[in-house]
């Protein structure tokens, strides 16, 4: 069995002891699924099972459990280098449509202008000289930047902060973080990913978090800021939307004799160590979504040669509209008329897809803004502190409970061997019934 990534990650940043509980709270994921991850975890790693005296269980890691890992693992390696690999062939993706405009652009300009030459030497009855005054080529001046390879190449961004680092030193840092040209042509036509993929993840951890700060027992009120659809249908009356929260931490119902429901989480109450309040956002809220991370000067220079790269097609194609020209000439003028329909499609689209998204993603934002409200809505309706609410909330603190596993409420730990742990624990139950005879002679 592979070992969770996710909890990995939350073994090293609780300091490599930790229950199941722990684990659920840190990384948001379901009791169950932490508690046999964690297990398995300790199995492949060399860590160590600790009981205390009530039966509740830590996990102890040692602190170079990964490299144990890597070392028994040769997935492990191959998921590493597989990583690697499909991060720079990403790369290479996003900068070969950059690629793609520049050589569109090239070829479309270079075979304009042969078409041309020919079309003017053609007229000029086999004298160039006598007639060079009057049949001077009229090629249309472009406009394209001054340094080509300064802008185009990786290291842009530096260039352009030691020009402008003597104009304006308060834009240091903004061009620091600047994408290079490859990169912001591929942010114009498709944007900079989801802003929320980690949105689950976070709803998790942020209900986690409030049921462990409230010490395992909560009401529905507490975590609907964190949940959607609460207001559909009767799941609002009947905390319907409370189901996939106890189903995810185990939790369980309780009723108060006034008949509120309070829910009660008893495998998040057990901790490796001493909780402390964690602070956690009043509501969950999403990002908008955001059309390019690229400068405004990035998305002009891409939007500009995308319409220089789709009039110059238009141009091309009246050229070759009669097909004589392409099978005149030959060469490269054959060549790109044979691909003219996708230097065609390729310009249109550069086009078309950034403006199909602009407007797809306005009303996506819509959406997510009236989540965002209803959410915060919720959370306002709770800082209000109703009557009723404010009995719930007394009711639940009557199951708040913190369980730590320390190291002196132990009874058993694989770390050392089971007689001299007994051994150890017959000295210090002697000593204990040594101190209490001593109490009661005094």
């Amino acid at each position: 069995m592979t070992p969770n990534p996710a909890i990995m990650q939350a073994v090293e940043h609780l300091g490599y002891r930790v229950t199941p509980g722990d684990i659920a709270a840190q990384a948001g994921m379901d009791i169950k699924l932490a508690e046999q991850g964690l297990l398995a975890l300790a199995s492949d790693a060399g860590g160590h099972l600790q009981v205390s005296e009530t039966g509740e269980i830590a996990y102890l890691f040692p602190t170079n459990f990964r490299g144990v890992l890597r070392s028994k693992f040769l997935r492990l390696r191959l998921q590493d280098w597989g990583r690697k690999i499909w991060n720079a062939l990403f790369y290479l993706i996003r900068i070969s449509f950059a690629i793609l405009l520049i050589a569109s652009i090239v070829l479309i300009v270079v075979t304009i202008a042969l078409i041309l030459i020919a079309m003017n030497s053609s007229s000029s009855d086999g004298d160039r000289r006598s007639d060079s005054r009057g049949s001077a080529i009229v090629i249309p001046r472009l406009w394209l930047p001054y340094n080509w390879y300064g802008v185009f190449s990786p290291g842009y961004r530096q260039q352009r902060h030691q020009y402008k680092s003597q104009h304006d030193r308060s834009a240091s840092n903004a061009e620091k973080n600047q994408m290079n040209f490859f990169e912001a042509v591929f942010s114009f036509l498709f944007g900079d990913g989801n802003p929320n993929a980690d949105l689950e993840e976070r709803r998790w951890q942020a209900i986690a978090t409030i049921i462990r700060n409230h010490r395992g027992a909560i009401v529905a009120e507490q975590v609907a800021p964190y949940l959607d659809n609460v207001d559909q249908g009767d799941c609002e009356e009947f905390e319907a939307y409370m189901l996939p929260v106890l189903t995810r931490f185990n939790g369980r119902p309780e009723v108060s004799p006034e008949g509120h429901l309070v829910y009660h989480f008893p495998e998040l109450q057990v901790m490796a160590a001493e909780n402390q309040p964690r602070p956690v956002a009043a509501y969950l809220k999403e990002s908008l979504w955001q059309f390019s991370q690229a400068t405004s000067g990035q998305m002009m220079l891409a939007a500009g040669l995308g319409v220089v790269n789709l009039v110059g097609a238009i141009w091309l194609g009246i050229l070759l509209a009669d097909g004589a020209i392409a099978a005149q000439m030959g060469g490269l003028v054959a060549f790109v008329s044979s691909i003219y329909g996708v230097l065609l499609a390729y310009g249109i689209g550069f086009l078309a897809v950034p403006l199909v998204r602009y407007f797809w993603l306005k009303l996506r934002n819509v959406r997510v803004s009236a989540r965002n409200l209803a959410r915060q809505q919720r959370a306002e309706a709770l800082n209000q502190g109703r009557e009723a609410l404010q009995q719930k909330l007394a009711y639940a603190r009557q199951f708040a409970l913190e369980v730590v596993v320390d190291q002196e409420s132990l009874a058993y730990t694989t770390e050392t061997d089971l007689a001299e742990q007994e051994y150890l624990k017959a000295n210090q139950i002697d000593a204990e019934w040594q101190q209490r005879l001593e109490r009661q002679g005094k």
